[in-house]
């Protein structure tokens, strides 16, 4: 039997794989990589013989990893993730701030996190930034590859073990067009306001997920006439008069409010909050830890005030 290190490939193979294991294709991670496919190919092919079994089977045009194949991806992470933290911590000693900040955000951060981030680069102008998006349940789904440094979510999930930051909130309001019958009133009941058709975000939505649990326990119903896979579709769905809805205020702030019109209705808006989530068992790197201290230091009214200039810049 070969020794351990001759069987785990080389550093190069075992980042092709990360790559190959998150695009799902060889043809997305050769773009990903600005690699050729036969290189990649090839590549995974000399790991695979280092490794003595398969790590994956090709059914159609899928990938399908083997046990040893995810056994591999996991400790490729952690030998990656291990070198990046090294690397991060020695430039950390020299006084410099360099490396890469991984964010996976639900999509409705992804209208005000970029303002986040545009004042830390500030202070921190050498560091890269990788930026993920999806809806809730596509970023829960990301936490079991454990590649980020933080998840941004308004409602993180109770069944994984992660350290939480609180760290703005994220009121929900009621919109419809200008025109709307209800626009301009006050007070509105809830429930008028809801026996209205209804657009509503889809499953694994962060937003659809609050809206539900409030709605619940005010013991009301929405009159759900589309389920609308963006807060961009909702908005102009909403413009062209085929219902009302209720969306994050930043997704208005950050991402334009022309055409709609806030409504003043009892019970609303839903107060949420957002929170910057790390795995418990993944330590953070050096880049990592300075973001959290950034946010913290900068405090919850300062970052209201930066994203309130930001939005009117």
């Amino acid at each position: 039997m070969a020794r351990l290190h001759a069987r785990i490939g080389t550093f190069r193979q075992l980042e092709i794989l990360l790559a190959v294991h998150s695009a799902g294709s060889i043809t997305e991670a050769a773009n990903r990589l600005f690699l050729t496919q036969p290189t990649v190919s090839m590549q995974l092919k000399k790991l695979a013989e280092a490794v003595g079994t398969p790590l994956y089977h090709q059914l159609g045009r899928k990938l399908v990893f083997t046990e040893a194949g995810l056994e591999v991806v996991k400790s490729a992470r952690d030998t990656i993730d291990t070198i990046e933290r090294l690397e991060m911590k020695l430039y950390d000693l020299q006084g410099l701030k360099t490396g890469t900040l991984k964010l996976a955000v639900v999509t409705t951060a992804k209208y005000f996190i970029p303002h986040l981030l545009g004042e830390f680069l500030k202070l921190y102008p050498d560091i890269d930034i990788d930026f993920k998006v999806g809806n809730r349940q596509q970023i829960i789904d990301r936490m079991a590859s454990g590649e980020d440094d933080f998840y941004v979510f308004s409602h993180p999930p109770k069944d994984q073990a992660l350290e939480l930051y609180e760290f703005l909130p994220n009121p929900l309001v009621a919109i419809v067009q200008p025109e709307h019958p209800l626009a301009g009133k006050k007070k509105i009941p809830l429930q008028t306001f809801l026996n209205q058709p209804f657009l509503m975000r889809e499953s694994g939505s962060g937003t659809r997920h609050a809206i539900e649990k409030h709605f619940e326990q005010q013991g009301v119903k929405p009159n759900t006439r589309m389920i609308i896979e963006s807060n961009e579709a909702i908005k102009h769905s909403v413009m062209s008069g085929l219902g009302v809805s209720v969306l994050s205020e930043h997704t208005l702030t950050f991402g334009g409010s022309s055409g709609l019109a806030k409504l003043d209705v009892q019970e609303l808006p839903i107060m949420t909050h957002w929170y910057l989530a790390n795995l418990s068992a993944k330590p953070l790197s050096v880049i990592a830890r300075t973001f959290l201290d950034y946010i913290a230091a900068t405090g919850k009214d300062s970052l209201i005030h930066e994203l309130n200039r930001s939005s009117q810049a």
